[in-house]
């Protein structure tokens, strides 16, 4: 720690330094050249006044860097929370975009004109994990009845199996306990589609003498009342015929990517048994 003595004798220089600078730099703008006296004094000050001078000028720059700091933060805080809402607008809008592309595919779908239809969403999976099916938003108050097939963009999807005034369950083609008469549409076989696994179906009952092969198309053929005729199913992927056995043993690949459902399409078809 400085003393009293030694502070006084450093406010004494620094008084000194500060009086001698001021007087050397008041000639230095005239024309009158400096006496020896002057000379002296400038030689030892002026190292002096240069450090001062770099000290001032780094303390500026550092101040100066750090409030431009600061606003570049500030900016930049901005300009992220600007970019954050442009994505979600973008996101909102590339979203309805989707939507809409997929409703126009929806009602360009080719089903008969002889039912009306109603658009649904898709709300939810069936929390029964025996079950696959879907809850959509779409119920009695909108004309719906169970066995109403559903349908989207690619093809079958299901049919109603619950309903309650606002909402219904649509059990998948996928479901084991699902069940759809279907036929081979080169051939024109019949055979009843059943669900397998969540990707894969099997086509039951077609006779060992029938027409089919990997490759061929199948549809609805509209004999047990619920569905249309014609309806895209699915794809037969592989046919074994085990000795002995009275039908073959035929794999299905739905045409319905039943991970990636949300607007369905119910087709306001009644059973007419149950209708009477």
């Amino acid at each position: 720690m400085l003393n009293i003595d030694q502070v006084k004798k450093i406010g004494v220089w620094v008084i000194l330094c500060l009086v001698a600078i001021f007087f050397l730099t008041a000639n230095i703008g005239g024309e009158k050249a400096w006496k020896p006296a002057e000379q002296i004094v400038l030689e030892l000050l002026a190292p002096l006044q240069k450090t001062i001078q770099q000290a001032v000028r780094a303390v500026e720059g550092v101040w100066l860097s750090y409030f431009n700091l600061v606003r570049v933060h500030d900016e930049n805080l901005r300009l992220n929370r600007q970019n954050n809402a442009l994505k979600m607008e973008n996101n909102r809008y590339r979203e309805l975009l989707g939507t809409s592309r997929r409703l126009q595919d929806l009602f360009a779908f080719k089903i008969s004109n002889e039912w009306p239809k109603v658009v649904a969403q898709v709300i939810g999976r069936d929390p029964d994990r025996l079950f696959k099916a879907v809850l959509i938003d779409k119920g009695k108050n909108d004309g719906l009845k169970v066995n109403m097939p559903v349908v989207n963009a690619e093809g079958v999807v299901g049919r109603l199996v619950a309903v309650s005034p606002n909402y219904s369950k649509v059990l998948l083609v996928i479901d084991q306990n699902s069940a759809v008469d279907c036929l081979i549409e080169r051939s024109r076989e019949n055979g009843i589609i059943k669900g397998l696994t969540d990707t894969v179906c099997r086509l039951d009952y077609f006779a060992r003498t029938g027409d089919v092969v990997a490759g061929d198309f199948i549809v609805t053929s509209g004999l047990e009342r619920i569905y249309p005729k014609g309806l895209p199913v699915g794809v037969v992927t592989e046919v074994l015929d085990v000795p002995g056995a009275l039908f073959k043993e035929i794999k299905v690949q739905p045409v319905v990517n039943f991970s990636k459902l949300e607007e369905l399409l119910i087709v306001l078809k009644e059973d007419p048994l149950l209708s009477q």
